[in-house]
């Protein structure tokens, strides 16, 4: 069943306007993500909540892809090229510093290590993502096992 039009207007109460920004934040990034992947795009989504907190997605580096946007539409570089630089490069080091840890983290949960601080919501993404990846591995192993085997039917009948 389709869903009906809904009227673009401010939502005026506070707990419904932010459960929408949660819900509709998720799907923007989730879309980002798809498409990035989908169609191997270059994604940069920004996103400031009305409390000022940034979320982002950045298929690849976020810099890099603003530099790249500035590029195409002829945004000027800043006067101050030297500093400029300096302030991208720490920015760049932090995002990577967190991008680390944020790898660590995963790696760790898809080991069944340190799973104490998921919820359930978590750890029922986290079951998916898990039994998702088993069975790309047990179809890559069917189809090495099919090559495999008709290869040796191919030599039994010479």
């Amino acid at each position: 069943m389709g869903r009906g039009k809904v009227e673009l207007k401010r939502i005026e109460n506070p707990t419904s306007r932010q459960v929408t920004f949660s819900k509709r934040r998720n799907g923007l990034l989730k879309k980002a993500f798809e498409l990035s992947i989908l169609c191997d795009a270059e994604v940069g989504l920004l996103i400031f909540s009305p409390s000022g907190r940034a979320y982002e997605f950045a298929s690849h580096d976020m810099g890099r892809t603003i530099a790249r946007y500035r590029n195409e539409v002829g945004l000027s570089e800043s006067n101050n090229q030297g500093f400029r630089t300096m302030e991208d490069l720490r920015t760049e080091i932090d995002y990577m510093k967190r991008t680390i840890d944020t790898l660590e983290q995963r790696h760790k949960h898809f080991a069944g290590e340190d799973l104490s601080m998921l919820g359930l919501k978590e750890l029922k993404q986290l079951e998916r993502q898990l039994r998702i990846g088993i069975e790309r591995i047990r179809s890559k192993e069917r189809s090495i096992l099919s090559e495999h085997i008709n290869l040796l039917k191919r030599r039994v009948r010479f």
